[in-house]
């Protein structure tokens, strides 16, 4: 996705898909600035005409119906530019940020499965969250502060300078004075704004994660335990944010002597000026209004150069979200995945998450289409590594893995999930209604084939006796329902799917006997003519498949249906089996070794 990873490109990349809209709001930001240095220079004129007037005095309304008019007309024109800027925008902005929001989640979304397993979920949220108004905060700064006060600071050096070169120069030397300040200490204070944007984020990842494992927190009764870690985590951020801070507030100090200086100097030559006979009482007026307006304008400016760095470290903190690169890509001219039979082919395939650590060496095994496989093996063999690498989201070294004799790296990845049917474990729902989450399985399934599915499930008979039905929120993650609803409505999800390859990770271990059973005949249902992998942990659930592959450090030790397999003396399988307690393999391959 070519979306720039830079600052200013970014930025620029979204700003000139609106760019009439942009144009006008700067426009009129520079208009604003004009008229407000041009408003003295008309009290000037209105002064002057007034002091040396010498007529009738009721005909002064005529001498200053020059200067009047002026300042009449340069109100009317910037209220004007401001409200129309204000309304362009109202949709501007708005637009602006969802644009960025939405490139940026299409980005990430493509990251790989082991991505999201390395970073919070929080913290992804947070930098995504905080990138569109640091962005359009950064176009403020440089639309209405950095563009239309230099205009106004450039104007007001000009009118400065024809009333005398004097206060020009008092002007200019001030201002490169006052900005050198600014950029020498924001200069120093960067990667200390950058340091406290990380802890920020690092901060709100904490925190959402937390939140999100509240229910542990209070089975573990880690209430206390849990408000000290946080308060590590805002303790760190605190002493980034004053470090950042105290340097700002002596840029301010050395900042307010020097503003005091080109106040006194500005008065100081006024008063000279006028005892000389080269200031008229009108130069009063437009050099002091200049002055103060350019003091307020300049240290504001300064201010907003320090949000400006602030915001930019936010928003390189943010842009990490895009500057990393996606693990698992479509080749370029990758073809949709298109399966009729559903042959699963390992050939000669070698894959390790580290290089010193293979899982897998040269690994060939062939899945035939419409075969019932079981997986075995103890936790960390390969099972769940052997799924994953089926549904691409991790690339192989070496070989290569076929559907269909389709290489799975060679077809969009979309295409090939969108065949794959997925029943974990430990299913994860999203905090919608009841309805949609069962329609993920098929977006443009209707309400009948949901409720359908749902029987089939048997998920049907609890949602109905649920106070809002299919309407029902489930939660985050589906907090809300048991873990035996939470997997039978993943199973209705697969039945809507209507994948041809079917893949059930213990896909009834938390449902009660009577459910099991009653489920067990919509799984048969679903099993039938598709290719299905079973991940068992209760070896008593495989008596059913067509073969039955042992996996033991990343090797297939075994393979065949259960009674081939108990039939091996000494064999893998048939020592699984007798270490079995209560139906289940024991879970760590490391502490428990076969005899």
């Amino acid at each position: 996705m070519s979306i720039p990873k830079k600052i200013s490109p970014f930025i620029w990349h979204f700003v000139k898909r609106q760019p009439v809209s942009f144009f006008i709001a700067s426009f009129t930001a520079l208009i604003w600035a004009v008229n407000e240095v041009l408003f003295p220079y008309f009290i000037k004129s209105f002064v002057n005409t007034i002091s040396t007037f010498k007529g009738d005095p009721h005909s002064i309304y005529s001498a200053i119906l020059i200067p009047l008019t002026g300042l009449i007309v340069s109100w009317v024109v910037m209220d004007i530019s401001m409200r129309t800027q204000g309304i362009v925008l109202i949709s501007a902005f708005p637009k602006f940020r969802a644009q960025i929001r939405e490139s940026v989640f299409n980005y990430i979304k493509h990251h790989s499965h082991q991505y999201f397993s390395n970073n919070f979920a929080g913290t992804l949220a947070q930098k995504m969250s905080s990138l569109p108004t640091s962005c359009q905060v950064i176009v403020e700064i440089f639309m209405y502060t950095l563009g239309s006060m230099s205009v106004g600071i450039i104007f007001s050096c000009v009118l400065m300078w024809l009333a005398s070169p004097f206060f020009a120069s008092i002007l200019i030397v001030w201002f490169c004075f006052h900005m050198g300040l600014t950029i020498l200490f924001i200069k120093a204070g960067d990667k200390r704004w950058e340091l406290h944007s990380e802890s920020v984020t690092s901060l709100s990842g904490k925190i959402v994660d937390s939140i999100t494992n509240m229910t542990s927190v209070r089975l573990f009764a880690r209430s206390h335990f849990e408000s000290e870690y946080l308060k590590q985590a805002q303790q760190e951020e605190i002493n980034k944010a004053k470090q950042a801070s105290w340097l700002m507030e002596l840029m301010r100090i050395a900042q307010g002597i020097a503003g005091l200086c080109f106040i006194f100097s500005m008065i100081f030559t006024l008063i000279h000026g006028w005892i000389n006979g080269w200031v008229t009482l009108g130069d009063f007026s437009l050099i002091s209004m200049l002055s103060f307006w350019v003091l307020g304008s300049v240290w504001y400016l300064s201010y907003q150069i320090n949000v400006l760095v602030r915001e930019v470290s936010t928003v390189k903190e943010a842009l990490t979200l895009i500057t990393v690169k996606h693990e698992v890509v479509d080749a370029p001219n990758a073809q949709p995945l298109t399966v009729k039979l559903g042959n699963i082919c390992f050939q000669d395939v070698t894959f390790a998450y580290n290089k010193d650590h293979p899982v897998f060496q040269n690994l060939t095994i062939n899945i035939p289409a419409g075969q019932k496989i079981g997986l075995v093996g103890f936790s960390g063999s390969g099972k769940s590594t052997f799924v994953n690498l089926i549904l691409r989201f991790y690339d192989i070294q070496k070989g290569q893995i076929t559907i269909d004799e389709q290489n799975i790296e060679q077809v969009t990845q979309e295409s090939l999930r969108g065949q794959i049917a997925l029943i974990p474990q430990d299913p994860s729902l999203f905090h919608r209604t009841l309805m949609e989450n069962i329609r993920y399985g098929r977006i443009e399934a209707s309400d009948a084939e949901v409720i359908e599915a749902s029987k089939l499930a048997h998920c049907h008979e609890f949602i109905e006796r649920l106070p809002d039905g299919y309407a029902s929120l489930v939660g985050e993650r589906g907090i809300k329902l048991s873990g035996g609803q939470r997997q039978r409505i993943a199973i209705a999800r697969a039945i809507l799917k209507d994948a041809p390859i079917l893949i059930l990770d213990e896909a009834t271990s938390s449902l009660d006997s009577v459910t099991e059973k009653l489920i067990q005949e919509s799984l048969l249902y679903l099993m039938k003519n598709r290719t299905t992998i079973i991940i068992a942990h209760r070896l008593s659930t495989l008596a059913d498949m067509d073969k039955i592959l042992v996996f033991h450090k990343g090797e297939i030790v075994e393979e065949g249906t259960q009674e081939q397999l108990l039939a091996m003396q000494n064999g893998h399988f048939s020592k699984l089996w007798e270490m079995q307690a209560h139906g289940f393999i024991v879970d760590d391959e490391e502490d428990r070794e076969l005899p």
